[in-house]
């Protein structure tokens, strides 16, 4: 658009400068100030104006409108816009766009928006009403401001008979396209629908709705940071606990036993798996929905983050015929998904491959996969012992959390298995203690543990409005260097709305990998603390995460920031050695 004003400015410089004159701030002192340095340097007048800071950006928007007799509101009355206009225009749109409708007539439909020639969004609008678009014109605040009301207005209607009209006799069969509840379906029906869509959209990982003294508060986890979303009075709990119980097939008449369950729902043609647990709390039950979008992109280490050495370990590793590879990390980083990157770089119809997981979160082709079920004693341990009759070449334990699953995972290694699992340590380092901690002999995970990786998610950086920072003194403490190398940059986070106006957007792993040689094996064998195989480690070539999180921001893919949060606790470790 800017350019597109600036020319106009230009064609009409005269009566706009007037124009200016007469509706902003504008002094003819600053005009003609502006006017003279045009004839010398021939800049459009309208850049000058605004790089002087004369004037706002804004501030020719409004000109414009009254040049081409757009009209222009200096204030928008809320109370009269009918919340049903904005049923079918999703609020990040809305707020993306810049635009509100306030009128629905018989033959058009009126809007308020700060860009006049968005056209974009006028056509779109067009389409959604199947009417003729009248458009005015008003400052982003004022539309930001509007857009906030009415859609929190447009939610409390949504909510307020929600268990009123609650059916309780609702029966699910096979995946719910949650893009089909029309307007007549139950207000919580919709209203649960719009969550799940608006989660999706963001591309949230968990839904958390958490009941309190007064109120339930809707949070959403996106890139490893909880964000609040929305707050619904404590009423209305029950009813959407209720509905979302019975997608999931659960009891929805008991309250007072944590309940798991699973709703596969399609939304705009994919598949969509979300894992729902429930936890009776003081004021309700706690409800937490995981995200699993199933596609059909076959996971690579490198597109997940790894790099360079780690990248070429992970991948030699890989192509072992026996041995154990552990991956430890804090539950919801991605752990998982490292495992089926390395079993997709060996699933070939020469080997067998066979897993074992709580619960199955990506279904490939060519591998056969376990689901544990607590239920029926379905266990990691009995998984495993039945899998090892089946003669797999390859076995992936979703996770090593006791005595029997360590040992039947280690034997079935030295046996001549490639087996890989997850496990939760601190660091990669710290691994061989947890499993002698668990009572496995040092001697058998000296001569199974073929390596240990360690790994965090952390934000990436939006490229479209990440900006260089200039490096304090304290940065570079933070960053253990003396200077910024040479051909490197340190950006930091601004806010946009390609990103939601959060900095970033995206995850990327940072990584450790502790190779096992024949010095660490022998410390294993003597149980050695983790910090002197940490040590022997880093002797040996090892990158600690807190040096690959570096990395990353000296090649511009995070902030110092994020590398503070996310890695905090591996920073005040190595600080204290």
């Amino acid at each position: 658009m800017r350019n597109q004003v600036l020319e106009t400015f230009e064609q009409g410089k005269e009566k706009i400068g007037e124009l200016l004159i007469k509706h902003t701030s504008l002094t003819r002192e600053q005009l003609d100030e502006a006017l003279d340095i045009q004839q010398e340097s021939g800049m459009l007048i309208g850049e000058i104006l605004l790089k002087k800071n004369y004037i706002h950006p804004h501030d020719i928007t409004k000109v414009i409108c009254h040049q081409i007799d757009i009209p222009y509101e200096t204030e928008i009355d809320v109370d009269t816009i009918d919340p049903e206009l904005i049923t079918n225009i999703p609020i990040n749109y809305a707020k993306s766009q810049e635009l509100i409708p306030v009128l629905e007539t018989p033959r058009f439909v009126s809007i308020i928006i700060t860009d006049p020639f968005n056209f974009d969004a006028i056509n779109d609008l067009r389409e959604i009403f199947k009417k003729d678009i009248h458009v005015s014109v008003a400052q982003p605040l004022k539309v930001n401001d509007a857009i906030n009301r009415v859609y929190e207005k447009a939610n409390k209607n949504m909510v307020q008979s929600l268990e009123d009209e609650f059916d309780e006799t609702l029966d699910l069969d096979g995946p719910i396209d949650i893009l089909d509840a029309g307007a007549d379906e139950a207000p919580v029906i919709r209203f649960v629908n719009s969550i799940i869509f608006r989660a999706v959209k963001e591309r949230a990982t968990d839904i958390h709705i958490e009941p309190y003294e007064k109120e339930s508060i809707y949070r959403f986890r996106i890139n490893r940071v909880m964000t609040e979303v929305l707050r619904q009075p404590l009423k209305t709990h029950s009813a959407v606990a209720s509905r979302i119980k019975v997608m999931a097939k659960l009891d929805i008449a008991e309250k007072r036993m944590p309940q798991d369950g699973r709703i596969p729902i399609k939304m705009a043609g994919k598949d969509i798996d979300i894992r729902l647990s429930t936890v009776p709390v003081q004021n309700g039950e706690r409800i937490v929905m995981r995200i699993l979008e199933k596609d059909n992109n076959i996971l690579q280490l490198d597109h997940l983050g790894f790099h360079g050495k780690v990248l070429n370990d992970l991948d030699a590793l890989s192509q072992r015929k026996d041995g154990i590879v552990y991956v430890s990390g804090p539950t919801g980083h991605g752990k998982s998904t490292t495992l089926f990157a390395m079993l997709s770089r060996i699933n070939t119809p020469d080997r067998m491959i066979i897993t074992v997981e709580d619960p199955v979160e990506y279904e490939v082709p060519g591998i056969s996969q376990i689901q544990v079920n607590h239920k029926i004693e379905l266990s990691f341990a009995k998984a495993l012992r039945a899998i090892l009759r089946q003669n797999p070449d390859v076995i992936m334990v979703g996770e090593t959390r006791d005595y029997e699953t360590a040992e039947m995972a280690i034997q079935a290694s030295i046996t001549g298995h490639f087996v890989l699992s997850t496990i939760h340590t601190n660091d990669a380092s710290s691994v061989p203690n947890r499993l002698i901690d668990m009572g496995v002999q040092p001697f058998m995970i000296a001569s199974s543990l073929s390596g240990a990786l360690a790994q965090r998610l952390i934000r990436t950086l939006c490229s479209e409005c990440k900006r260089p920072k200039d490096i304090s003194k304290f940065d570079l403490e933070v960053l253990g260097i003396k200077a910024i190398p040479e051909g490197h940059t340190v950006y930091e986070s601004v806010g946009c709305p390609s990103c939601d106006n959060k900095g970033y957007s995206g995850m990327t792993v940072v990584a450790e990998l502790l190779m096992i040689n024949d010095e660490i094996r022998t410390m294993i064998i003597n149980s050695a603390p983790s910090g002197k195989i940490k040590r022997a480690a880093q002797r040996a070539g090892m990158k600690t995460l807190r040096d690959d999180a570096i990395e990353k921001v000296l090649r511009g893919i995070t902030s110092i920031s994020e590398m503070n949060r996310a890695i905090n606790i591996e920073t005040e470790e190595e600080t204290k050695e």
